[in-house]
C-alpha cells in the first residue's frame, strides 16, 4: 500500500495494527486450542464450534474499540426499541460519506413518500456515456424512496439510460434491468458513483463488463442500473436488493414514462448481481404486483442462493474476506447480528478502511484465512439462533419467481458451489416456475464471460415475446 499523509496515514496505521492483532489471535488459537467440538456429521470442519474459552481469550487480547457516543442517532441507524449502545454500534459500522449529497444525504421527510417516489434526479451523461463507449441518448440518475429489510423507509439510487434513436420494434420500448455485482461495502464502490464521478481505483470492472448495458442500448432497449445495495451499502442482503430494484422500476416509469413505463422488462445479474436478480424475481409478485406483470424473463448467473452452503465453502480460506464483508453488509440491515461481534470483529467493522472496502481490496482480506468463529462471542456462531434465522430467511425458499428464469452456473465453482444453484432450480420447479438451468465449464470469474452471450440471447427472445420452454422435469 502506498504511503499516505495526514489522517489517511493514521487510518492505515490503525488498520495495520488491527490486522496484526487479528493475525496474532489466529495464531494463538491455531496453536493453542486444538480441541475442536463436534456437530452434525454433515457440517464441514470449518463450520464446527471452537472451544468455549476462545471468545473470552479473544476479548482478553483485543481491547474493545471506542464507539462514538452520540447525542442523536442518525436516521439510517435508528432501531425502534433497541438500546442506544446497539444503535451507536450500528452507526459506527455504516459506510463513510462520499462528499456527494446525492448518495450521502438522508431525506428528513422520507417516511412521507411512497415506495418508488422520486426524491431527486440529475444528468450524468457527460461522465457516464463515455464509459459505455456506445451511443447514448440520455443518462440520468434518480434518487427514490424504497424500504429496507424491516420494511422501514430507505432511499436508493439508480442510473437510467435511453438510446439516441426511437424504438422501431413492435409495442413499447423494452427495458433491461442490469444488476451489476456490487460486491462492496463503501458507497464510492457502487456502480452509480462511478457513473456520476468516473472510473477510479474503487471501480469494479464488472460495472461495465460484460456489456449488458451497452448491448441493450444498441438493441434499442432502455436500461436501468440500480444501486441495489441501498443507502446503507447492505451487500448481500436480498430483501433490500429486491425492494431497490422494484422501486427503481417504479421510479423510472414515473420519471420517463414513454421509455420506461409500459414496455416488457428483462433482468440480468451475475454473482452479487444475481443475489439482487434472484430476490427480485421471488418478491416481485408480493412487493410490486404493478411491476411484476411486465417482467418477461430474468437471467441469474453464478448465484449465491444458499448462505448456509456458502459458509461451508467460504469460511476460513481465501474467500473469507468476501464472506466476512457479506456478513457486515447483512448486519447493516439486520442489526440483530451485531451483538454477536466480539472486540476483534468490532474493531475491524468500525475501521474506516475496512468498512468501506471495494471489490478488489476485499479479496486481499482472505489472505488471513480468518475463521468466522474468531469474530464471534459465540464459539459456535453458525448454529446460533441468529445465524439459523438469517440462513433461513435469506434463502427465500418458498417464493416462486414471477417470470421465466434462466439460471446458469460454473460447473467447477468451489466458493459458490453449483449444488446450491441446482437446488434453487429444483425449488423453483417444485413451486411451478418456468425455469431453465445450464452449467458451463469453468469457475466463477470465467463463467460470467463464457455464458454471457447465451444469457443475453435468452433475454432477447423474451423481449421479442417468445415464451421459453421450461427446463423443469415433467411431473
Amino acid at each position: 500500500m502506498p504511503a499516505q499523509r495526514g489522517p489517511g496515514r493514521t487510518v492505515t496505521r490503525r488498520w495495520m495494527r488491527t490486522l496484526m492483532v487479528a493475525a496474532a489471535a489466529i495464531t494463538v488459537v491455531a496453536t493453542g486450542s486444538t480441541a475442536i467440538g463436534s456437530t452434525a456429521a454433515a457440517d464441514p470442519m470449518n463450520m464446527t464450534p471452537f472451544p468455549t474459552q476462545v471468545p473470552q481469550d479473544i476479548d482478553a487480547m483485543v481491547p474493545a474499540p471506542a464507539i462514538p457516543q452520540l447525542k442523536r442517532i442518525p436516521a439510517r441507524s435508528r432501531i425502534p426499541g433497541a438500546s442506544k449502545e446497539l444503535q451507536e454500534l450500528r452507526e459506527a459500522v455504516m459506510p463513510s460519506p462520499t462528499g456527494d449529497s446525492f448518495f450521502d444525504s438522508w431525506p428528513t421527510d422520507l417516511a412521507d413518500h411512497r415506495p418508488g417516489e422520486i426524491l431527486a434526479s440529475r444528468d450524468v451523461a457527460k461522465v457516464a456515456a463515455p464509459l459505455l463507449e456506445v451511443k447514448v441518448g440520455t443518462a440520468r440518475q434518480i434518487k427514490f424512496r424504497t424500504v429496507d429489510a424491516a420494511d422501514r423507509p430507505l432511499f436508493a439510487t439508480a442510473t437510467l439510460f435511453v438510446p439516441p434513436t426511437p424504438w422501431k420494434g413492435p409495442g413499447a420500448r423494452p427495458v433491461m434491468v442490469n444488476n451489476p455485482p456490487i460486491v462492496a461495502l463503501g458507497t464510492r464502490c457502487t456502480t452509480g458513483y462511478t457513473f456520476a464521478h468516473g472510473k477510479s481505483g474503487d471501480t469494479n470492472n464488472t460495472d461495465l463488463k460484460p456489456g449488458t448495458t451497452q448491448e441493450s442500448l444498441e438493441r434499442g432497449y432502455a436500461v436501468i442500473v440500480p444501486d441495489h445495495t441501498g443507502a446503507r451499502m447492505a451487500y448481500a442482503e436480498p430483501y433490500v436488493a429486491a425492494h431497490v430494484v422494484l422501486d427503481s422500476i417504479r421510479a423510472a416509469a414515473t420519471y420517463d414514462h414513454r421509455n420506461f413505463g409500459t414496455g416488457p422488462i428483462g433482468m440480468l445479474g451475475y454473482s452479487g448481481g444475481a443475489i439482487a436478480t434472484n430476490a427480485t424475481a421471488k418478491l416481485a409478485s408480493s412487493y410490486a404486483p404493478d411491476v411484476a406483470s411486465r417482467f418477461v424473463g430474468a437471467a441469474i448467473g453464478g448465484v449465491p442462493a444458499d448462505y448456509r452452503v456458502l459458509a461451508g465453502a467460504m469460511n476460513a480460506n481465501l474467500a473469507s474476506g468476501v464472506f466476512h464483508a457479506a456478513i457486515l453488509g447483512i448486519a447493516r440491515e439486520r442489526p440483530e447480528l451485531l451483538p454477536m461481534a466480539n472486540n476483534l470483529a468490532r474493531a475491524l467493522a468500525t475501521n474506516e478502511f475496512m468498512k468501506n472496502l471495494c471489490t478488489g481490496t476485499m479479496g486481499y482480506m482472505g489472505l488471513a484465512f480468518g475463521p468466522t468463529q474468531l469474530l464471534s462471542v459465540d464459539p459456535d456462531p453458525f448454529h446460533s439462533p441468529v445465524a439459523e434465522h438469517i440462513f433461513d430467511i435469506t434463502e427465500m425458499s418458498g417464493h416462486k419467481a414471477a417470470m421465466p428464469i434462466f439460471i446458469y452456473h460454473g460447473a467447477q465453482e468451489w466458493w459458490i458451489p453449483a449444488s446450491q444453484a441446482r437446488s434453487l432450480f429444483a425449488q423453483q420447479c417444485a413451486l411451478g416456475a418456468n425455469a431453465t438451468y445450464k452449467e458451463y465449464p469453468g469457475e466463477h470469474m470465467t463463467t460470467v464471460f463464457v455464458a454471457f452471450n447465451d444469457a443475453m440471447s435468452w433475454l432477447h427472445d423474451r423481449m421479442a415475446g417468445k415464451v421459453p420452454v421450461s427446463g423443469c422435469p415433467r411431473r
